[in-house]
């Protein structure tokens, strides 16, 4: 099989190319130039697309004994996952620009590529798992390594996509047995610090990025009367569920913290309240990609709905080819905001995703069902 490998320049992705070499595979390296505007080098584990890392993604190619190339992609970046980005935050909802790269650019962008190049699949080190399941449809799994299970991400690619991609690195133990593979090897990214945050926000400041992008936007910030407690530059620095950066100088009348509940970004206002206010029954998606037939109406799974977060038992309240809603209530699941993945897990297989679109509180179904509605 004519395998193309996605070399970032860390050592996941180099591992998972030299794994797709072990198994006999015909393969080729491709490193995607994200930045228009690429760093000599990285900071640390923060940024993405500097000269260093194509520079190591090229000695790992060498060290396999495997062509490589650079593919500008930075085009297609700026205008899939950063502007989304940075539109989704002047609309008042939170993006994972990890999922949207991964849609966008990795499974779209460089797949099509591969396959107008003729060839049959892209490799990643992405930490997940493929599964051949009843009658050969292939199945997007969790990660054999929990900590670093990333099929949360993965879920938007949905099963056409899931059939061209191969993941070596989902049945490994650690990120310990990574390195110690990529030492044996003779990789010399086998100590590199994995990159994190948010690849094209540098220096780790994203309300700085947001701030320059969209300018200041002075508004309100309000309790859930619609009394103003403070002001802010812009709702677009504030998302749900944060407590930090508040400033409001006044404690409230029981002297709890505030959290963000709520972004208005037509009126320019953040409604902050009490911690249970917060706390989530139901979550309704959009966009839903599913990876077999759509849930039924009571089927139970569990949810997830950050990348780093943990899973919750769930129940199908509604369910479409594009729309999904499910029931948490007493899960304790809090502070979803609009614009999160919502990904729905069956045990460790995941069944399919959806763009979080709107979230109910237990009040708001007591208020619902008093109106009647």
């Amino acid at each position: 099989m004519r395998v193309l490998a996605a070399m970032s320049g860390g050592v996941d992705s180099a591992v998972a190319a030299a794994r797709a070499v072990d198994a006999g595979h015909d393969v080729v390296g491709v490193h995607m130039a994200l930045s228009r505007t690429p760093a000599q080098e990285r900071t640390g584990s923060r940024g993405c697309c500097s000269i260093e890392d194509a520079s190591d993604a090229r000695r790992a190619a060498d060290v396999l004994g495997i062509p490589y190339y650079v593919w500008d992609m930075s085009e297609r970046f700026e205008k899939t996952v950063v502007a989304d980005f940075l539109a989704e935050y002047a609309a008042g909802r939170t993006p994972n620009p990890c999922v949207r790269c991964n849609e966008h650019v990795k499974f779209a962008a460089l797949l099509d590529k591969a396959l107008a190049l003729g060839f049959d699949a892209v490799c990643t080190g992405h930490y997940a798992r493929v599964v051949d399941g009843p009658g050969g449809v292939r199945e997007l799994h969790r990660a054999a390594d929990a900590a670093k299970d990333q099929s949360y991400v993965l879920a938007v690619m949905g099963p056409e996509r899931l059939a061209r991609a191969v993941f070596p690195l989902g049945d490994v133990a650690s990120k310990s047995e990574v390195r110690a593979e990529a030492v044996a090897r003779g990789l010399s990214v086998a100590a590199k610090p994995d990159s994190y945050d948010i690849c094209f926000v540098a220096d780790g400041d994203t309300q700085g990025f947001l701030r320059r992008a969209l300018g200041e936007q002075p508004g309100e910030i309000v309790d859930e009367q619609g009394e103003v407690l403070g002001t802010h530059d812009g709702a677009y620095a504030y998302t749900v569920g944060q407590r930090r950066g508040l400033a409001l100088g006044r404690p409230a009348a029981d002297g709890r913290p505030r959290y963000v509940l709520a972004i208005e970004p037509v009126q320019r206002r953040v409604v902050v309240g009490p911690a249970q206010s917060l706390d989530v029954a139901q979550v309704s998606g959009d966009a839903a990609v599913w990876f077999g037939d759509v849930p039924a109406v009571g089927s139970v799974c569990t949810v997830q709905v950050r990348a780093h977060g943990a899973d919750v038992p769930a129940r199908v309240l509604d369910a479409d080819g594009a729309t999904v809603t499910v029931d948490v209530a007493g899960t304790g699941l809090r502070g979803v905001a609009a614009g999160q993945s919502l990904v729905l897990y069956d045990g460790t297989r995941v069944l399919g995703q959806a763009t979080v679109a709107a979230t109910r509180t237990a009040a708001d179904l007591v208020a619902a069902a008093e109106a009647g509605a």
